[in-house]
């Protein structure tokens, strides 16, 4: 019975923990997964921020066409509506009247709040 016990004990001291190398290879593991998921979650949210704005411009151009058709819509076009978002990149939204693409242009300068610019930064109008 003595004997069976320190066959017991030796073998529990053997097997306290992982190895070095199981442990590199975990890690390992989880690099690699890392580095595949990551760009595509990142890709995502600049995805997700140009379709919010493309809702918000057109929710704001709805609620300018809404106005009633004998007074014109004040200088302040802010105050006409009772919440006006930002941007998803924290920009104010942009008003023109006449606008360059119909009778009202709303739009958001995208990510990088300039005119003009190519993918995330692109411009996102009421006109497109």
């Amino acid at each position: 019975m003595k004997n069976c016990r320190n066959r017991l004990n030796s073998k529990k001291s053997a097997q306290r923990g992982f190895t070095l190398i199981e442990l590199m290879v975990v890690l390992a593991i989880i690099g690699i997964l890392a580095a595949l998921v990551v760009p595509n979650v990142l890709g995502r949210a600049d995805d997700a921020r140009v379709s919010a704005a493309k809702t918000d411009v057109g929710n704001l151009l709805l609620a300018l066409q809404a106005k009633p058709t004998v007074e014109p819509i004040p200088a302040n076009w802010r105050s006409y509506l009772d919440k006006l978002p930002t941007d998803p990149w924290g920009n104010p939204y942009q008003y023109l009247n006449p606008g360059a693409n119909g009778e009202v242009d709303v739009l958001s300068f995208g990510a990088d709040g300039a005119v003009g610019g190519e993918g995330k930064n692109a411009d996102i109008g009421s006109w497109e």
